[in-house]
């Protein structure tokens, strides 16, 4: 059953809610953390898993890696979404949506949609940070005091905090630092929110109000697939089409940028465009972008999910951070109560 966390402060929430101080995802060891000499939690040592992927706007989660959270999930890994922001300044970008009861109350479709793909997906849980949308740069939604860019950091990564610590993922997936293909200012705050909180995390000097320290042990940055990219933009050429990607897309995703971790989403590889469909609104089930060639091929074609590994904050022996992962949870996989890939 999918659940929802709306609460302001997050931290509210009771602990208990992930499995109570002597639950099933706590683990108390004699580590210390790297900021201090307080026992921490250590993900990285803890029976079940866990990842959480930090995204800006509802769609955002079926545009990027939703294979992934697809392929965990039915493995028996517990999945959280956590979204910063409504997607309160998103425009219609589907015609056939673009009426005046659609955009009478956009934010509640939105948060209907989201509802919808996480579903698909295969998420357990969503966590709202509670922000408004803060409009794509140089509008007018940039100015009010309630969104997302305009938001304290501090207030900001204290309740991704909370949330990480209430959920106690082992791995979490957020945005690249480079933002400058698409600088959407909430797509920039995410960021900086997300590597704040994996960092605070395991601090118990940092926000004691948030609940027990809790360090996850890996945290990926998403990464938009340049094989793919090619891969599509042949098989548009082959068939005599006109291509979306034009050479100025394709030069803003390299080949020569190496991920360091490639998930194989065969398996999945309708999921994330049933979630992208989801957001009708959003997207237009005509564009060429997403679903100008059929749909089995458009499985087919690269059904690869990439990552790049920013920080691995427990590094067991048995990881080798210099080789391309297949699993966000390699060397976190126990012989017993852990699920295999």
């Amino acid at each position: 059953m999918l659940g929802c966390h709306f609460a302001a402060p997050p931290w509210a929430c009771e602990i208990a809610a992930a499995g109570g101080e002597g639950g099933p995802l706590r683990a108390e060891l004699g580590a210390r953390s790297c900021r201090g000499s307080v026992p921490i939690t250590l993900a990285a040592m803890t029976p079940g898993l866990c990842l959480m992927t930090v995204h800006a706007h509802p769609d955002d989660e079926s545009s990027k890696g939703a294979g992934t959270v697809a392929l965990y999930h039915r493995q028996g890994i517990r999945t959280v979404l956590v979204c910063c922001t409504g997607g309160e300044a998103g425009d219609v970008l589907n015609p056939a949506m673009d009426r005046p009861d659609v955009r009478g109350r956009l934010p509640e479709i939105r948060r209907e949609e989201l509802a919808e793909a996480a579903r698909i997906i295969g998420y357990d849980e969503i966590v709202s940070l509670g922000y408004r949308d803060s409009g794509m740069p140089g509008s007018s939604a940039n100015d009010r005091p309630d969104c997302f860019a305009r938001a304290p950091l501090d207030e900001a990564v204290g309740r991704l905090v909370a949330a990480m610590r209430r959920e106690r993922p082992h791995v979490v997936v957020a945005y690249p630092e480079d933002q400058s293909g698409y600088p959407h200012p909430d797509h920039i705050r995410a960021h900086e929110v997300a590597v704040a909180a994996f960092d605070a995390c395991g601090d118990p000097a940092a926000f004691p109000d948030a609940g027990p320290p809790w360090q996850p042990a890996k945290l990926y940055y998403t990464r938009f697939s340049a094989r793919r990219v090619r891969a599509l933009h042949e098989e548009f050429a082959a068939r005599r089409m006109e291509s979306p990607f034009t050479d100025e897309w394709l030069a803003r995703f390299p080949l020569a940028d190496p991920a360091t971790a490639v998930v194989d989403i065969s398996a999945v590889a309708g999921v994330p465009f049933d979630a992208l469909l989801a957001h009708a609104t959003q997207v237009d089930p005509q564009s060429p972008f997403w679903f100008g060639l059929p749909r089995d091929v458009l499985e087919r074609l690269h059904p690869y999910d990439e990552y790049v590994l920013a920080r691995p904050a427990v590094a067991p022996d048995d990881v080798a951070c210099d080789d391309v992962e297949a699993d966000l949870f390699a060397g976190l996989r126990s012989p017993s109560n852990i699920p295999d890939a």
